[in-house]
């Protein structure tokens, strides 16, 4: 039973035409680790969160634009950068029925502050601004480079699916975790005090969450990151038996006498 990725996408205008993904990196990295992405865009409303979560062993939140200050109750800084109304009412939702569920989460970047907003937390607006000081996380340099230490909690869930106590990482974000969420511990820190990594606590669902982008060393292949999709796709198939019927296809079940193939096919586009 290949464990179910669920990827949150994004919108964008690209050649005038309206798209709808995610970057091919998420995909590699899932695919990698040895489970199946699907993605899911934010077009899909509330009312599909049900049938999603039927067919998804984990879920990957995936990075975007910054988080509406309102969910949080927050008056907009003026270095706000973009937001998107529908895919934070769609990936606020999503979480929050997950959680019920009891699904292993990933989440990276913009996942990590969409977490620590749905459990209740706030975030720092614009870094440079509001903490002058701290170091550069929106790197000029390529993805893949490596531009800042972080320090990881030994013990923790991070530490043991990195591998690592300490690690290079790449940034890209001018957003990060001001007040935690109930319910989440820091496991990984900046050496300015920014909060880089936090995870669950028992007996709350596993989630694992990183403001790097993990995803982007998806090449280097002894990258300790790999371990981040790796601990996913392993909790996604100690899941996936809880909810999937004799046959694995999750929700409902085929009845007696419907012929083979003719459930619902699912686009690869």
């Amino acid at each position: 039973m290949i464990p179910r990725i669920g990827l949150t996408g994004v919108t964008r205008a690209v050649s005038g035409v309206d798209r709808t993904g995610v970057n091919a990196a998420y995909v590699r990295s899932v695919i990698q680790a040895g489970g199946v992405p699907l993605i899911l865009s934010p077009l899909l409303d509330e009312q599909h969160h049900a049938n999603l979560l039927d067919l998804l062993d984990g879920l990957v939140f995936t990075g975007g634009e910054d988080v509406d200050p309102a969910h949080y109750g927050a008056t907009p800084h003026p270095r706000l950068g973009d937001v998107d109304p529908v895919r934070d009412r769609f990936e606020l939702g999503l979480y929050r029925a997950s959680r019920i569920r009891g699904l292993p989460v990933l989440a990276i970047c913009r996942g990590i502050q969409l977490v620590n907003v749905a459990l209740g937390g706030t975030l720092w607006q614009d870094l440079p601004s509001e903490r002058p000081g701290a170091l550069t996380h929106l790197q000029p340099t390529g993805r893949d480079q490596r531009t800042h230490p972080v320090e990881i909690t030994a013990g923790s869930r991070l530490a043991r699916a990195l591998a690592a106590s300490r690690l290079e990482v790449n940034s890209f974000h001018h957003q990060a975790i001001r007040t935690l969420g109930p319910g989440l511990v820091v496991t990984a820190t900046a050496p300015d005090g920014e909060i880089e990594g936090v995870e669950s606590q028992d007996p709350e669902p596993w989630l694992l969450a990183v403001q790097w982008h993990p995803e982007e060393f998806h090449r280097e292949g002894s990258a300790p990151e790999r371990g981040l999709f790796g601990a996913l796709v392993q909790k996604a198939g100690e899941y996936a038996p809880s909810h999937r019927g004799p046959s694995g296809a999750g929700g409902e079940q085929p009845t007696a006498g419907t012929p083979p193939g003719t459930e619902p096919a699912r686009s690869g586009r």
